[in-house]
């Protein structure tokens, strides 16, 4: 292991001890394949044997705020799909029109929209921390989790804060820099060869650097955050100890990324086979609810018109119909995300010490414990 005079160690609380190097017995450097069959075994253990509901409640939670994948793809798809669907827009269009009409009011829109995304790229952070405790621990344990591993998710949000904020305003800066010239190009009613070059570059350059960090942020996610968990790393000593372990072995990694990029498109496949008929059906629902409302309005001989008392009873039925949507993508979606977030620890367990320590220590606390079921194959 490298020399660690030169790391930042973060401590996570009293309740679990800072961790401590166990020696346990190598068996080299395990494949990306073989990592993911330990994955695949320990995610079925541990979501059904036993099938604890309760359990199924807390991680669909965690990974509510995790995102990505299938869930968050179906989730753009119907919130966008929706409106056509119930005819919203008669409902948020007199208020975006208010609120374009005031500037106090577009100022305090814009600013409680940051609020929300900082929070919930906060929460992201914090909880991708409690989600790698609990499938190291085999226990979810949200609070606890949430306290000792809070300063290591602050260095990860703050990191990726940065990194979003540097990267959106380099490719902004390049746009603005390049947009007059093209602009002067169109004026004058030219289209050269370079006009083409400039903007062809331009695209380019966006999807490669949003491929790069795409790259980046699903490294982080599934093998520099189990290293900070099991070493109590920051994010840039993490980063810099994983970097080592990907020189001196390319090979295994670009395996590894390949075959991640493999899972993660078999898995979103498979959530989205579930989850299209679901929301399908949940939409029909919708508006077959909304259409028995208009018909029981009519029987009674009222007309049904817009104003405070049922856009707001419009607003808390598209509310309700949001909160069982989110739901529905959270239990669909978080089989999936386990499975790969624990094929991340299970190929960096094999490359970093500490973390094969803790699994190893879990595996015969279960067995200690008569827990079979909590057991991870070695």
């Amino acid at each position: 292991m490298p020399d660690r005079q030169d790391e930042v160690l973060i401590e996570r609380g009293t309740a679990r001890p800072a961790p401590v190097t166990v020696a346990v017995p190598a068996k080299g450097h395990a494949s990306a394949g073989h990592a993911l069959s330990q994955a695949w075994y320990d995610t079925v253990e541990f979501l059904f044997k036993p099938l604890d509901v309760e359990r199924w409640f807390w991680l669909s939670f965690i990974c509510l705020f995790l995102g990505g994948g299938a869930a968050s793809a179906a989730f753009s798809w119907s919130f966008g799909s929706l409106p056509g669907n119930v005819g919203l827009e008669r409902i948020l269009g007199p208020l975006h029109d208010y609120v374009s009409e005031h500037l106090w009011l577009i100022t305090l829109a814009v600013t409680l929209g940051l609020g929300f995304g900082l929070a919930l790229l906060y929460l992201r952070a914090l909880l991708r921390f409690v989600l790698v405790d609990a499938l190291v621990g085999r226990a979810v344990r949200l609070r606890m989790a949430w306290t000792e591993t809070r300063p290591l998710g602050r260095s990860y949000f703050w990191w990726l804060l940065g990194t979003l904020l540097l990267v959106g305003a380099s490719l902004t800066s390049g746009a603005l820099a390049a947009i007059p010239y093209l602009r002067t190009l169109i004026s004058a009613g030219t289209r050269s060869l370079l006009f083409w070059v400039i903007l062809t570059g331009l695209l380019l350059i966006d999807i490669l650097v949003g491929l790069l960090l795409a790259v980046v942020v699903i490294l982080t996610d599934d093998l520099v955050v189990p290293l900070m968990y099991a070493e109590g790393l920051a994010l840039l000593p993490a980063w810099k100890r994983l970097w080592q372990s990907l020189r001196a072995e390319v090979g295994g990694f670009a395996a590894y990324v390949l075959l991640r990029f493999a899972v993660g498109i078999a898995v979103g496949a498979g959530a989205l086979f579930f989850l299209f008929p679901i929301l399908i059906g949940l939409f029909s629902g919708a508006i077959m609810t909304g259409v028995l409302v208009l018909l029981g309005v009519r029987l009674l001989g009222l007309t049904w018109a817009w104003n405070p008392l049922t856009t707001s009873l419009a607003l808390a039925a598209f509310l309700l119909l949001i909160g069982a949507i989110l739901i529905v993508l959270s239990v669909v979606g978080m089989p999936g995300q386990l499975l790969i977030q624990n094929f991340g620890i299970r190929f960096m367990s094999a490359r970093a010490p500490a973390l094969k320590a803790l699994l190893h220590s879990q595996s015969q606390a279960a067995v200690q414990f008569g827990n079979p079921g909590n057991t991870l194959r070695e």
